[in-house]
């Protein structure tokens, strides 16, 4: 063979080579993406499949046709919820990075700054806390930073005016403080210095947003010169400005700190070299704290080791999660009302009118001072499992839970969070007529009649299509069954999700996982329960269960859906399915072969093509309606029944 030739293959494979360990870079990185997410309740990252070394054909991601790498990542408004991994800075083709309307929490990943071909970058409307990193600076061709509506503090980095193409920055709606970085030095007008940073070298910025913040100082003068800025509601000098009231500004930032500042710097002191001396004391004293509690802890398991030869010493698994800050900031629940203990303990009798229990949760019920009836949950954990990233999923749950406002989901009164004891309850609303499972199966079940069982399916759809279409983010029930659906004294349904708590506080899942913390308090409850799909399923096994009156299990009869599909299968079958108690009333078929019909596409075996609750609730609305109003003016019997629903 020609050496010319053999050298041309050699560099040919040497290519091919270099390409496929990229490619696999790429994999790996959105893999890790993947991980960092613990809850996907509209299964978008379902098909990102570890097998599958293409991702070009993944959700959410886009490909370059010349080079078949990833260059676009958008999953906007995909009610993600999670961490930024930091290995998504090895995804050095990405052009586009659009996470926005999702619950991103933690820090921006300093890795990041390492993405030098992307030309956006929209994290807009997460939770993400802690500074924005100078790292940002270090991407050449990127045109939009959309960084508005987190937690995100500390101060603007002067980092971002090295960014030559940028043309929209918008910050607003977080909690930056400080002045704006104009540029290094104190001259707060635009220059041309190439050592220079500072927003002032932004020549090509034409839309800046830096409004409801806490910042202060004056605003330069090269901002007021961009055509679209937005700077209202901060703390600045500048009575031009619609500033936010100054008692705000005051809690916030410290009436004192500006001018202990400016007198270090009338005194001459350099502020580089005190910040950095009190940096290194701040970190010896750091370093000296961990050394003496990394003993104590080592003590304490090997005291609990030998005095327990079968329990295991609790460990955290070693992840980058470890060492992610956590922001635990209890003004997310100042508009959730508080309820210490000592009121729950004598509205629930010292905590002895006990109505539920595992090993995770206790139920009890009570009565409030108001004459009000609640249902207590209180979660049973050790002090010694409960750390910062449980704290801060359980203050998401108890914000998502006030969250719901709808007449057939019952109300979160308010939470009880004390230290001494450790204390995490959720206080709710309680109806006093039993559960819908307790009507179906403990009782003789006359009361449900065929048109009041025809009201309960309706509202809990209606609750449904509430839940998983009108919330944005969607709201999926942790296990809905007739055991979750309470009834009022007029028969209308209360969802209340009691067991979402119980899969909070699911051991070994707190404190150590695979992968961190966070992911195994959350893996198996989104596998398991946090799926809008699944709810559908258990709404067609709720129908099956005002049908049939059978339990959805039984040692007689065994699984209810395995059952009813042989007879769902064949229309003429349907009266089959039909509560044996309900066969001396009028049973309209109109509207049980409706029903049979929504439990079928309910029940799917795949998921993906189960309809969306709007859709059942819709089918349903237009027909059990108007087979009632049928069924209203050929039967007397039909006015009795109605006039029970009713009342």
């Amino acid at each position: 063979m020609p050496p010319a030739r053999l050298l041309g293959i050699s560099i040919f494979c040497l290519l091919l080579v270099r390409n496929s360990e990229s490619f696999s870079d790429d994999v790996s990185a959105l893999l890790a993406f993947k991980r960092a997410i613990y809850e996907d309740p509209l299964s978008k990252l379902s098909d990102w499949n570890s097998r599958d070394k293409d991702p070009c054909t993944w959700s959410g991601v886009g490909c370059s046709a010349f080079n078949s790498r990833v260059v676009t990542l958008e999953l906007s408004n995909s009610s993600l919820q999670g961490f930024l991994a930091p290995e998504i800075g090895s995804l050095r083709y990405l052009q586009k990075l659009v996470l926005d309307h999702n619950t991103f929490l933690g820090s921006i990943p300093k890795d990041t700054g390492k993405l030098k071909n992307l030309i956006e970058l929209n994290l807009s409307s997460n939770q993400l806390v802690g500074p924005i990193p100078s790292e940002i600076g270090d991407m050449p061709n990127i045109a939009k930073i959309d960084l508005h509506a987190n937690r995100l503090d500390g101060a603007i980095p002067p980092e971002l005016g090295k960014l030559g193409s940028l043309l929209e920055l918008r910050l607003s709606n977080n909690r930056l403080t400080g002045t704006i970085p104009a540029s290094n030095d104190s001259n707060m007008e635009s220059t041309n210095s190439n050592d220079q940073i500072g927003l002032c070298q932004l020549s090509q910025l034409t839309d800046i947003d830096l409004s409801y913040n806490f910042l202060v100082g004056d605003i330069p003068t090269c901002l007021k010169q961009i055509q679209r800025s937005s700077l209202v509601g901060n703390c600045f000098q500048d009575n031009d400005t619609s500033n936010r009231p100054l008692q705000q500004c005051e809690i916030n930032q410290g009436t004192g700190k500006d001018n202990h500042t400016d007198e270090n710097e009338q005194k001459g002191l350099p502020e580089p070299l005190w910040l950095l001396i009190l940096e290194v004391i701040a970190a010896v004293s750091f370093l000296c704290l961990l050394t003496l509690c990394t003993i104590t802890g080592l003590r304490r398991c090997r005291a609990r080791s030998s005095g327990s030869g079968n329990s295991a010493p609790w460990t955290r698994a070693v992840s980058w999660k470890e060492n992610t800050v956590i922001s635990i900031d209890d003004d997310l629940l100042v508009n959730v009302p508080k309820i210490s203990r000592q009121e729950l303990a004598e509205a629930c009798e010292d905590f002895s009118n006990i109505i539920g229990s595992s090993h995770e949760t206790v139920v009890y019920k009570g009565t409030l001072k108001d004459g009000q009836e609640i249902a207590v949950v209180s979660l049973s954990v050790s002090v010694h499992y409960w750390n910062d990233y449980v704290e801060l999923y359980f203050q998401k749950e108890v914000i998502e839970m006030a969250r719901l406002s709808h007449e057939n989901i019952a109300k979160l009164v308010g939470y009880c969070k004390e230290s001494e004891p450790l204390s995490r309850m959720l206080v709710f609303q309680y109806p006093p007529n039993g559960t819908l499972y307790e009507h179906l199966h403990d009782g003789e079940g006359w009361q449900l009649s065929w048109p009041r069982r025809m009201k309960l399916a309706l509202a809990i759809a209606r609750a449904l299509r509430y839940l998983h279409t009108e919330l944005q983010p969607p709201f999926a029930v942790a296990a809905l069954t007739s055991s979750s659906i309470y009834l009022t004294e007029d028969y209308s349904p209360k969802i209340i999700d009691f067991e979402r708590w119980r899969y909070l506080v699911t051991k070994p899942g707190l404190g150590s996982v695979n992968g961190g913390p966070v992911n195994s308090i959350t893996d198996s409850r989104h596998k398991r329960f946090m799926d809008v799909q699944a709810n559908t399923f258990a709404f067609g096994v709720i129908l099956l269960e005002l049908i049939s009156g059978r339990a959805s299990v039984s040692k007689d009869t065994g699984d209810l859906v395995d059952w009813a599909r042989k007879h769902l299968e064949h229309p003429e079958e349907f009266s089959k399915l039909v509560d044996e108690r309900l066969q001396r009333q009028s049973v309209n078929q109109e509207s049980l072969g409706i029903v049979c019909n929504v439990v079928n596409l309910c029940i799917d075996p795949e998921p993906s093509r189960r309809p969306s609750m709007s859709m059942i609730a819709a089918i349903l609305e237009e027909g059990i309606e108007t087979s009632a109003a049928t069924l209203m003016r050929d039967s007397s019997l039909a006015w009795a029944e109605a006039e029970l629903a009713i009342s």
